[in-house]
């Protein structure tokens, strides 16, 4: 993969439109590929709403032009990712205030990063170049859009001394089908503290991010341990972040290596053992290494903060599901962790699987943080009438990153190693 700085500024674009030298082709070009079903969303009238009203509506046509410049899949290569870097670094400066809000969408909607990626890689999978494309260097253009546009290759830290580090992931929009209009307050949080940097009662903290798409093969890829397995050996505290239930943060104390099959942003299903290397000694459960209590005591915002402790397992010896609201019992089978069986869970079980397996269990806090559901506005709850914002709607999701970023300044307080 190619990685690129996303924070050059113009340097980026200059970058991604350096001539290569030509690449034949490995096998016979293939055909254009059809439009996923996320992809297919795109042109329903909300999301057309959120590009227009953020100025990210001219996004997908710029990288195509830009792509059909190329000549060669090296040049097709450097395209792609320094615009799906600079893609990355548009929205976290528009998050943070910088530069042109690009119309009267608030800055902090995560929103138009998430469409404006899918209008990206449809141009990817159609585009028909006349020197030819593999199956096989498509998909690799796709992952480098992938990776960049997440911030996934944008994680750097300063070397100055006495400021800690911190790594917080999260997700893309999910359950689209239902509501399309949807937000993720947990993506909307890694955009607005990309890169910042917070004071806490030890002192200066830098916390850099990524987002993470909805999509069970992705994690089976190793999407995740990709990411995290260079950046954890090197910070002090890092928490996968995403969204819980109705009203309430949890931190989520056990992890369960269990796919409960609830339909991803594909509508794939997958209901199996959480897919990992050297599954003969992969455990059924992990933990939190989070200061749970020290989160759970502090004043940290509007809504209230658990420490979540129950799950759902098969005892040893028995055959069917029981929750144990006090955690798992020993030599037990996992049906869902804390954050039950769905990819919140996965990414919390495979960051600290991750995190064992490097060898920083006692060293190194880390888990898995379940914000809030965003929610619409008084009367603004019909997907087929409401407006794709409202007053209350942008109020819930300022508190809710609010929120993270003190509870991550609680969390980071007294960590190091």
């Amino acid at each position: 993969m190619t990685y690129i700085r996303v924070r050059l500024g113009a340097g980026v674009l200059g970058l991604a439109l350096v001539g290569g030298l030509a690449a034949a082709p490995t096998a016979s070009a293939a055909a254009a590929a059809p439009a996923t079903v996320e992809e297919q969303r795109l042109d329903q009238t909300a999301p057309q709403e959120i590009l227009r009203r953020s100025g990210f509506d001219t996004v997908a046509t710029g990288f195509a032009r830009a792509l059909a410049r190329a000549g060669s899949f090296g040049q097709a290569e450097r395209v792609v990712a320094g615009q799906g870097a600079r893609l990355w670094q548009r929205a976290v400066d528009r998050a943070q205030g910088r530069g042109p809000a690009g119309g009267d969408l608030s800055r902090d909607d995560d929103r138009p990063l998430y469409w404006a990626r899918l209008g990206m890689t449809r141009e990817v999978r159609q585009w028909e170049p006349e020197f030819g494309l593999t199956d096989t260097q498509r998909a690799s253009l796709l992952a480098e859009l992938e990776e960049n546009s997440r911030g996934e290759n944008a994680i750097r830290y300063p070397h100055a001394k006495g400021v800690k580090r911190i790594l917080l992931t999260g997700f893309d929009p999910f359950t689209l089908d239902r509501d399309v209009r949807i937000s993720n307050p947990s993506g909307a949080t890694a955009l607005a503290l990309d890169g910042t940097t917070i004071q806490t009662a030890d002192g200066p903290a830098r916390i850099e991010t990524a987002v993470f798409p909805v999509r069970w093969q992705d994690f089976a890829q190793g999407t995740v341990e990709r990411t995290l397995r260079r950046q954890l050996p090197r910070v002090d505290l890092f928490t996968t972040v995403s969204q819980g239930r109705v009203g309430r943060f949890d931190v989520e104390r056990t992890n369960g290596a269990w796919r409960g099959g609830f339909p991803d942003n594909e509508n794939v299903s997958r209901t199996e053992t959480i897919p990992v290397t050297d599954p003969a000694s992969q455990p059924q459960w992990t933990s939190t290494t989070l200061p749970y209590a020290r989160i759970v005591a502090a004043a940290t915002g509007r809504f209230p903060v658990y420490d979540h402790t129950s799950v759902t397992e098969i005892p040893a010896g028995g055959t069917d599901p029981v929750v144990r609201p006090d955690g798992p019992t020993a030599g037990s089978t996992a049906r869902a962790g804390g954050g039950g069986d769905y990819l919140s869970n996965e990414i919390a079980y495979r960051a600290t699987l991750l995190r064992d397996r490097l060898g920083l269990h006692d060293s190194l806090p880390g888990g898995h943080v379940h914000t809030p559901v965003l929610q619409f506005g008084t009367g603004n709850t019909d997907p087929a009438t409401g407006t794709v914002t409202d007053p209350e709607f942008v109020q819930n999701r300022l508190d809710i990153i609010a929120q993270v970023r003190a509870i991550v300044t609680v969390a980071v307080s007294g960590a190091g190693r």
